[in-house]
């Protein structure tokens, strides 16, 4: 399939990405599920809604392309990818206007994802041709020992609303580079950038098979069917822990390998010795990425008392400037909620912490409208048992607690079931890292907001996920070792 460029044809309209169910390299047509812009309540369109029988169809796809893609040459691989990344990369405008449609997500930072996303292909592009291996001898002198990587097999990819593009990269690239065939599950609220990089995927060349699409309103069902097949080898999941509790358990019924990115609640850390505006920044970055609906956005400020109240006058500051609008909108800083009940839920996070003593400093309120908006809040005085501090908010809320010792905020940022990510701020380099040693967490940013990078791993610590996305050893989730012992 060539992409249509005639002038008529604008990638970014979702009518293009509604044509239906992406099965071994066809479009199977179907609708009932609206996808719904988050700034004007409207309908952008309908994708198809998959059954159980759709699901093991794009298994019974994703087989008979098996063979064939795991004998495709590494560095034929690394081609198609690398062509993926370029067509991602020219239609980059027209992605993340469609991401600001579905998702509500402000253009800045659509247009970020987009550049993130690429870079998970032109990544994996080049470690497709660097999997490693092992030759050494036996230390009994009896053999030499032979390690080799197979692909893992089909895959199973669930991808959550907040990051549509990246999500799917992220996961897309080391499996197709490890040589394994996949089954895309995205969410049902941002389902069209789904299907739009179906479309690159396929003018870049990959097989029919090798990526499959559905979306579903009935994920229960149609995932278990999937993992209940013998077929199925590999569960890579980005979502909520609540929900990665019950696939694991799933996936325990038949052994199925399981890569989980779960939930966070990242501490943000600030020392009196930090640089105030720099802390700031980062802040901003931290807390104000896709309006606080990320998993790494900076759900705790945990300020040290001799900077807190410059810190809480300077974030009030800066988070009461910025605009708040539809995220089409060129002007806006913070697009809307994905739904009314994520509006709903931070409504209740922020009116819970204010009956127990916190102070709202700006913000505080849902928005009137017809969209799902929330606008930037500061809350200081923050109780340290408030749901605030223990539930991950996913929205545009920063709430302040004061500190005093280098211990106290240890324990305070330990006290969570989650461990993804962490940041803190000191102008002691020897006393930050020394803080990170000791702080339970799989990622952790020193006097920077933004940690998150296709070359490193991304991944969490206790209850926040299992194995890591990214870098080096994310090709290696997607592969299994092979040992052979050897005479010769």
């Amino acid at each position: 399939m060539t992409l249509d460029s005639s002038p008529s044809s604008d990638f970014a309209d979702p009518a293009l990405h509604a044509s239906g169910l992406f099965i071994g390299g066809n479009w199977l047509a179907g609708t009932g599920i609206p996808v719904v812009n988050p700034s004007t309540a409207d309908v952008l369109a309908e994708v198809a809604d998959a059954t159980v029988e759709d699901a093991i169809c794009a298994v019974d796809a994703a087989e008979a392309a098996a063979a064939d893609w795991r004998a495709t040459p590494a560095r034929t691989r690394a081609e198609i990818l690398r062509r993926w990344f370029e067509l991602m990369t020219e239609h980059a405008d027209e992605l993340s206007r469609l991401i600001s449609l579905e998702n509500g997500k402000a253009l800045p930072d659509a247009r970020g994802e987009v550049a993130y996303a690429a870079e998970f292909f032109r990544w994996y592009a080049e470690e497709a041709v660097r999997i490693p291996g092992e030759f050494r001898h036996a230390p009994s002198g009896a053999n030499h020992i032979l390690v080799d990587h197979d692909p893992i097999g089909i895959s199973v990819l669930i991808t959550p609303w907040n990051f549509p593009a990246a999500m799917a990269t992220r996961k897309i690239g080391p499996a197709l580079a490890a040589g394994c065939t996949v089954i895309l599950k995205p969410a049902s609220e941002t389902p069209l950038t789904a299907y739009a990089m179906a479309r690159l995927g396929t003018e870049a060349g990959v097989p029919p098979g090798v990526v499959n699409v559905l979306t579903t309103t009935r994920p229960g069902p149609v995932v278990n069917a999937m993992l209940a097949d013998p077929r199925v080898r590999k569960l890579s999941f980005t979502g909520s822990t609540a929900v990665g509790r019950t696939l694991l358990a799933e996936a325990a019924k038949t052994v199925v390998s399981c890569s989980m990115e779960l939930g966070g609640n990242a501490p943000f850390i600030v020392f009196d010795d930090a640089d105030l505006n720099a802390a700031l920044d980062g802040a901003m970055i931290a807390k104000m990425r896709n309006a606080g609906e990320a998993c790494t956005a900076a759900n705790r400020f945990y300020v040290q008392a001799g900077i807190h109240d410059a810190f809480v006058a300077g974030l009030t500051e800066r988070m009461a400037a910025l605009t708040v609008g539809a995220g089409i909108d060129p002007t806006t800083q913070v697009g809307p909620m994905i739904t009314t009940k994520a509006v709903s839920n931070l409504d209740r996070l922020v009116s819970q912490a204010v009956d127990s003593g916190a102070k709202v400093t700006t913000g505080g309120k849902p928005l009137p409208g017809n969209g799902y908006f929330y606008p930037p809040t500061v809350l200081e005085s923050v109780p340290f048992d408030a749901a605030l501090a223990h539930e991950e908010i996913f929205g545009p809320v920063a709430p302040v607690y004061r500190f005093e010792t280098e211990e106290q905020v240890i324990a305070l940022a330990n006290d969570t079931e989650y461990g993804l990510a962490a940041y803190i701020y000191s102008g002691d380099l020897a006393r930050a890292l020394r803080v990170s040693k000791r702080i339970e967490s799989g990622m952790i940013a020193i006097n920077r907001g933004l940690m998150s990078d296709p070359a490193a791993p991304f991944g969490g610590a206790k209850q926040s996920g299992l194995g890591r996305e990214g870098g080096v050893t994310g090709i290696l989730e997607f592969m299994e070792p092979k040992y052979v012992a050897v005479n010769y």
